[in-house]
């Protein structure tokens, strides 16, 4: 199956059906309507940009007062790895759960490809999070781009795919 590019004059599909309209921002009660993590693992804050069937920009504040901090690491607070990507893949599920007919549903990770973490993350920063959805294979897997930055800076990046769960 191929992604299908939404017009932005007229909200219709490449292949001419199509799709209400969407919003391009989300708060952190809509994304909470959307995917199922809750603290400590709902990792994004907010959506700040969304194109439907493409791509969505989210935050991450990150705080000293996140629990990980007290372990990792203690007088040198670093925010793990596999939060930021499952920070990345939250931003992506809301892509996902946004296709037609995928309202509801569950997507897990089927695997990670090509991680590289570049510069720390630690309490203070805004980790900016774009995902863009690459492919949808059978209404089941779906593979996405990833990268995080803080202050314009690469932090992390790579490709990320997904499973649907009946």
């Amino acid at each position: 199956m191929s992604v299908e590019v939404i017009s932005d004059t007229n909200n219709k599909t490449s292949n001419g059906t199509t799709m209400p309209e969407s919003p391009t921002t989300f708060s952190v009660e809509q994304i909470h309507e959307l995917l199922p993590h809750r603290y400590p693992f709902a990792l994004v804050d907010r959506i700040i940009e969304y194109v439907p069937g493409e791509k969505a920009v989210g935050i991450k504040n990150v705080s000293f007062n996140e629990p990980h901090f007290q372990g990792h690491f203690p007088g040198q607070p670093i925010m793990p790895g596999v939060l930021i990507v499952e920070a990345m893949a939250q931003v992506g599920g809301v892509v996902l759960t946004q296709l037609p007919d995928m309202k509801g549903k569950l997507f897990l990770f089927a695997g990670i490809d090509g991680v590289r973490f570049r510069r720390p993350v630690v309490p203070g920063d805004q980790l900016i999070m774009t995902v863009e959805l690459i492919a949808v294979k059978r209404r089941r897997f779906a593979t996405m781009q990833a990268k995080a930055t803080i202050d314009g800076q690469r932090t992390c990046e790579g490709e990320l795919m997904f499973s649907l769960v009946d």
